[in-house]
């Protein structure tokens, strides 16, 4: 065994390269953060190559004088911790002292810098890690660091770079991303001379959602802001129809930092329970602020994890207040004076309040690079959950709370849903290929899915009384045959099954007998409901908290028992439906997340008909 030594100065440094820059918007990111720390109103970043070539980012901050610039570049050194409190209480988003050496040992950098203060600035060339020359140079007051030839010195890191437009893609990212936690800074993109996207100050945090979204209607997305305590959540949530097939359009925030974090992720997921299909993912962006030494940012070189100290709380807040948000955003949907393809509004006050009309033009500017895939998609196979629909480990991720239409618990007395009406108070004209409901509201046509509604119905029925719910008797019980391995599932989930007021006993080997139902449902073809429960009860994960998996076969009780397409409705039917969908606490979606209604205004039809301009 060879004997221990330490290593040399160079070798650490490449070495804690390797942990903190994986590639050009590692390196991006590193100096964004510290123009950031630094008090920077504006910041360009210069880009040649995708990264390859260079990667410059110039700042306006307080910049270094000639002492701590030279300093700046020993590892470990920082101006931003000075003891164990510090440690643990961390307010800025560098700290590690690693970024400016780590980069030097794989590059070949100039750091160029002056104070306020300062009659001139110091300039330091450094290659390898090594410093080649420092000297006195005439320069504005800020920051400017130059990375030339990233890897050029190691190669099997440098081959691992993919295209000059993926590479580019990932900086877009992260400069995106830094512009929207800072709407109060001006940033500068820029590629091969040309510019890729300009942020100006932005007073309004509106206005900058509006533009890193892109091609997003500001009026759109509901504006949210809730405290608790020492808890503060912001941000802004986009209703389902602005849902989309990946996680890009989530930006995490915790005390300005950009995070991937599992907790919060979830928690968002659960505030949006029963509003989005399988697949989808809600566009929102979040701001949660609580104290410093509640959160550890020292768990990964990169920082983009963290771990809460009171991981419940900090879940448990932000799932209510978007839940609450969401909710008190639809209480307004009869007021709406525009189409809302999906049934949800747009408008509101409060949590519920909507961002001003600002819509920017999605065309990318011609010379931007075609961005690369999005690094924060994790991949899932069909049908399996995805990282940030899983539970964080230790977390059972209880589902969100059923608000009452006052926006309490359900516990209060009902009273109107929306100010401007109710689904009772319409005007039923008839129904449309025996499955719409069309209807003429305030603000004018209106079409309701039956089976869509009647299926929300029936969940909120199963869904509210704490307890089993009443159940019959089956005159003549009903067996069903299961295979190996779901009979097995089934006799761990009989005592689940109970609560739902759904009876079934082993009946001997593979099979068993069902012997009463909640008394919601019909007997119609209840085999092939037991064997559709236990398939919903897999796919959640008997280690599941017991109320998600209770949950996920209300859903498939209520869609079995729902009433179907093309199926003929009486007055009274209809009449009855619209007066159990006012007692609904989500009535604008089926548990599964697609929409009850949707509304074409008149204005809408006057257009559509070539009666206005």
């Amino acid at each position: 065994m060879n004997p221990i030594r330490i290593l040399p100065d160079i070798l650490a440094n490449k070495i804690a390269a390797g942990e903190v820059v994986e590639r050009p918007a590692s390196v991006v990111k590193e100096l964004v953060e510290n123009a950031l720390d630094a008090g920077a109103t504006r910041i360009l970043v210069d880009i040649e190559n995708g990264g390859r070539r260079l990667i410059r980012v110039g700042d306006n901050g307080s910049g270094m004088g000639h002492d701590d610039a030279l300093l700046a570049l020993e590892r470990f050194a920082t101006s931003k911790i000075a003891d164990d409190a510090d440690l643990l209480s961390i307010r800025t988003l560098g700290f590690r002292g690693e970024a400016l050496p780590s980069l030097a040992a794989v590059s070949r950098m100039t750091l160029i810098t002056r104070p306020a203060d300062a009659d001139s600035g110091v300039e330091i060339r450094i290659h390898g890690g090594k410093i080649l020359q420092v000297t006195e140079t005439g320069a504005p007051a800020g920051t400017l660091v130059s990375v030339a030839g990233l890897f050029y010195n190691t190669p099997a890191r440098r081959k691992f770079l993919k295209t000059v437009n993926t590479e580019m893609g990932h900086v877009g990212d992260v400069v995106a991303g830094m512009a929207l936690g800072h709407p109060g800074v001006h940033f500068k993109l820029t590629h091969n001379g040309k510019t890729v996207k300009q942020w100006t100050r932005a007073e309004d945090p509106a206005r900058r959602v509006a533009e890193v979204l892109g091609g997003v209607d500001g009026a759109a997305l509901i504006a949210m802001d809730a405290g608790q305590g020492d808890i503060r959540l912001t941000g802004y949530l986009g209703p389902s129809r602005l849902a989309r097939s990946t996680s890009r359009g989530i930006y995490l925030y915790v005390n300005g930092r950009r995070v991937r974090d599992r907790v919060v992720q979830h928690a968002l997921f659960e505030g949006y329970h029963g509003r989005l299909m399988k697949g989808q993912f809600p566009l929102a962006v979040l701001f949660l602020n609580l104290p410093f030494d509640q959160v550890d940012v020292n768990v990964h070189p990169t920082k983009h994890e963290i771990r809460f100290a009171d991981q419940r709380r900090v879940h448990n807040h932000v799932r209510d207040q978007v839940a609450r948000a969401l909710v008190e955003n639809e209480r307004r949907l009869w007021g709406r004076t525009q189409a809302d393809s999906i049934g949800t509004c747009d408008d509101g006050s409060a949590a519920g309040q909507a961002l001003p009309a600002y819509r920017i033009d999605p065309r990318p500017s011609p010379d931007a690079a075609e961005p690369g895939p999005p690094p924060f998609v994790f991949e899932n196979r069909p049908g399996e959950r995805s990282e940030e629909e899983r539970p964080p480990a230790g977390m059972p991720a209880p589902q969100p709370p059923v608000f009452a239409p006052d926006g309490t618990g359900a516990g209060r007395s009902q009273r109107p849903l929306w100010e401007h009406g109710r689904f009772a108070d319409l005007t039923v004209i008839g129904q449309f290929y025996g499955t719409y409901i069309i209807c003429q509201g305030p603000r004018g046509l209106i079409l309701i899915d039956q089976h869509a509604a009647h299926e929300r119905i029936v969940y909120e029925k199963l869904s509210r009384n704490a307890g089993k719910p009443a159940a019959q008797r089956l005159l003549m019980p009903e067996t069903v045959e299961l295979g190996f391995a779901e009979a097995r599932m089934l006799e761990r989930l009989l005592p689940a099954f109970d609560d739902l007021g759904l009876e079934i006993e082993p009946f001997g080997g593979s099979t068993f007998v069902i012997k009463s139902l909640p008394v919601l449902l019909d007997g119609r073809n209840m085999a092939s409901l037991v064997r559709e429960l236990v398939e919903k009860a897999s796919e959640v994960g008997i280690d599941a908290h017991l109320e998600q998996v209770l949950d996920a076969c209300r859903m498939v009780m209520a869609c079995h028992h729902a009433v179907r397409a093309n199926q003929h409705l009486a007055d009274e039917e209809i009449a009855r439906m619209l007066r159990d969908l006012d007692g609904c606490s989500d009535p604008g979606h089926c548990p599964h997340g697609r929409p009850t209604w949707i509304q074409w205004t008149v204005k809408d039809l006057e257009k559509a008909f070539k009666r206005v301009v």
